[in-house]
């Protein structure tokens, strides 16, 4: 029997605050959200609270943080707002 291989995750967390998207990438996506809402996450320590909203799970770190960098530019900000596009309006 072959080992267990974990996953990664490329996540986006929408702001109720601002309802601005937060993407990022990490191997543990429970406790990775629970430092985002908790305020141990610089970057959206004032965005709280946030929701995950869209993820997608990789076997690999890199295509996860690849696929992160992807999601950031505005290509990839268009790819997951058509995505979502029902999701989001209701």
């Amino acid at each position: 029997m072959s080992p267990v291989r974990p996953w990664y995750y490329t996540y986006v967390l929408r702001s109720d605050k601002n309802t601005e998207f937060y993407t990022g990438a990490t191997a543990n996506i429970k406790s990775r959200i629970e430092e985002h809402n908790n305020g141990h996450v610089t970057s959206t320590k004032c965005k709280r609270p946030l929701h995950l909203i869209y993820f997608e799970a990789c076997l690999n770190k890199d295509d996860a943080f690849r696929r992160e960098r992807y999601l950031k530019t505005g290509m990839g900000k268009r790819y997951i707002k058509n995505r979502l596009k029902g999701g989001l309006t209701g």
